[in-house]
């Protein structure tokens, strides 16, 4: 999606990728690299066997400063903001007043009334908006357009980090803070979108280039494209915002209720309180069913894993039919998984459909294409937990 201006904006590492023979493509307002010479299958495999670096300088920073910033952030979440310790890192959803999921995004509590933010690039001016126009009375909100950011991911990333940056081995998965990385001062939480270990790493943007040099000179890492972040994300079960949620769909319909705290549920001490509280909770109560029977009037639909029974492809848009030829859905995300080596997809489907083993049928150009659905996700993760 190109910025307002139809001028696309580029990183700090522009040069670099181009250095590298990336292929360049628009995305979310950006000249983005899709994929270097090796290829995205390459590329992919690679991350999942040693240590990928992606950039993701697309993606918005920012900081919410102020004694009243964390109740002040939870009361635009259902999420448990204000019971977040210092040091540690939690997935939240911003929702519109009808439920719907505005973005997904990172926050993390640096301690000192500072929570840091990290928001999807093609959303951050209405995500930046939108919290000023929120909460900009209760606490400082501040953009951090000066700030790159990297990803290191994959089973040798600690490794590469910890020989540059030692001690920074010590987070586990969700943990962060600051750190010096071959003297480059940087921001690093364990955490990353491709179900493997790794670590994102936020850096003055003036200091980005000599950093991805630095760890691209070290021989496990090698450049990733957004191709192969796209390919590992759905490995992994992880959404990508505008395809798999958007505004149309609620946290429980895109099987996110597990980021909704006990404490922001029915019954829970600040329950609701968040935009569409009403709708959400419902919802909750709906997919938690009554004598063991969910309540299909009040959540119609859910997003499920699904594996194609043929070697065919089922990309995003597909129609999903019963055997019988009803409608029932529609793919969100798919591609043949390169590490699982099987086509696989995520869709939502009608809620007497969802259950795992569940048999329907995607339309591929006319033609039904049998399909199963599965548990998520399809590559186990491999986050660090300590």
């Amino acid at each position: 999606m190109a910025a307002a201006s139809d001028v696309l904006l580029k990183t700090p590492l522009h040069g670099l990728h181009l250095e590298l023979g990336a292929r360049m493509v628009p995305f979310a307002g950006y000249t983005m690299p899709v994929q270097y010479p090796a290829g995205l299958m390459a590329e992919h495999k690679h991350t999942r066997a040693a240590a990928g670096l992606f950039d993701i300088s697309h993606m918005g920073q920012l900081r919410l400063v102020g004694p009243d910033a964390a109740a002040a952030f939870e009361s635009l979440m259902p999420v448990d903001v204000i019971g977040l310790a210092p040091g540690k890192q939690r997935y939240g959803l911003l929702l519109n007043d009808q439920g719907g999921i505005l973005d997904d995004l990172m926050f993390f509590n640096e301690g000192n009334d500072s929570l840091f933010v990290i928001v999807n690039g093609a959303c951050k001016a209405a995500d930046i908006a939108h919290i000023q126009a929120r909460i900009g009375q209760r606490c400082q909100v501040q953009p951090m357009p000066d700030h790159a950011l990297l990803a290191l991911q994959g089973p040798q990333a600690a490794a590469v980090l910890a020989r540059l940056s030692p001690g920074i081995e010590r987070f586990v998965f969700m943990t962060g803070g600051p750190v010096r990385i071959g003297g480059i001062e940087a921001f690093a939480t364990r955490s990353g979108y491709t179900g493997e270990d790794g670590f994102e790493i936020s850096v003055a943007a003036q200091d980005a280039e000599a950093l991805a040099r630095l760890l691209l000179a070290q021989p496990e890492v090698q450049p990733i494209g957004l191709g192969a972040r796209n390919s590992l994300r759905l490995e992994a079960g992880l959404c990508l915002y505008g395809n798999d949620i958007d505004e149309s769909t609620t946290p429980v319909e895109a099987a996110l209720s597990w980021a909704i705290q006990k404490v922001r549920r029915s019954g829970g001490a600040r329950e609701g309180g968040f935009p569409g509280s009403a709708r959400v909770l419902a919802q909750l109560t709906a997919a938690s069913g009554t004598a063991g029977h969910l309540d299909h009037e009040t959540l119609k639909r859910q997003r499920v894993g699904l594996v194609a029974l043929e070697r065919v492809p089922v990309r995003e848009g597909t129609v999903l039919e019963s055997f019988e030829g009803l409608p029932i859905g529609q793919v969100t995300s798919g591609l043949l998984g390169p590490s699982v080596d099987r086509p696989v997809a995520m869709g939502y489907v009608a809620l007497a459909y969802a259950e795992p083993g569940t048999r329907l049928q995607a339309m591929v150009r006319g033609k039904p294409v049998p399909m199963e659905v599965s548990t998520l996700p399809f590559v186990p993760a491999r986050y660090y937990r300590g």
